[in-house]
C-alpha cells in the first residue's frame, strides 16, 4: 500500500506535498493525518521560520505554546523507539516538543538543511517530495524575535488535504 500524501495549500498561493512514512512513526503519522483529515491545520500558520533550519507550524495559538487536545508518544531513539532512522534532511517533517519527550501533539516542522543532530531526539515522520520551493519562500517574508525566527506577517496554511 502507498504512503499518505498530504497537500498542504498556503493561503498567499503555492501548495507543496507531504508523503507520510509510518514505517518510521506509525502513531506519529497516524495522529498527522487524522488532524488533517479533522481540519485541524487549516488556517493555522507557521510561527517560526529559521534560515538553514526549519519552518514551524500547527500550533492553534500560533505562540509555539498551542497543540491539539491529545499528545503523542516521542517515536525516536532517545525515547527507546530505535525504528525510527528517518534523517532530519532538507525536506523532511517532523514533530515538535517540549522537553518533555511525549508532548508531541500538532506542532511540526520541516528541515530547510541538515539538521541530522536532531536524530534520535524528535520524531521524523515524512518527506516534502513536491514543492519545496513554497516552503523555501517562507524565508522572503521579514522575521523578528530572539532567533529572528517570528514572522511579521502571517504565513497560513488554507488547507491541508489528503490527495
Amino acid at each position: 500500500m502507498a504512503n499518505t500524501k498530504v497537500q498542504v495549500t498556503m493561503e498567499k498561493g503555492g501548495s507543496f506535498i507531504i508523503e507520510l512514512m509510518p514505517e518510521f512513526a506509525p502513531k506519529t503519522a497516524e495522529n498527522f493525518e487524522k488532524l488533517v483529515r479533522d481540519g485541524f491545520y487549516d488556517g493555522l500558520t507557521f510561527h517560526r521560520v529559521i534560515d538553514g533550519f526549519m519552518a514551524q507550524g500547527g500550533d492553534p495559538l500560533g505562540s509555539g505554546m498551542g497543540g491539539s487536545d491529545e499528545n503523542i508518544p516521542g517515536e525516536f531513539a532517545a525515547n527507546g523507539f530505535i525504528q525510527n532512522t528517518l534523517s532530519h534532511q532538507r525536506g523532511v517533517i517532523s514533530m515538535a516538543r517540549s522537553a518533555n519527550p511525549n508532548s508531541a501533539s500538532s506542532q511540526f516542522f520541516i528541515c530547510y538543511d541538515d539538521a541530522s543532530f536532531l536524530d534520535g531526539q524528535y520524531a521524523a515522520f515524512g518527506k516534502v517530495i513536491e514543492g519545496m520551493e513554497v516552503v523555501d519562500s517562507f524565508l522572503a517574508v521579514k522575521r523578528v524575535g530572539p532567533e529572528g525566527g517570528t514572522p511579521t506577517e502571517d504565513i497560513r496554511i488554507q488547507s491541508m488535504t489528503i490527495v
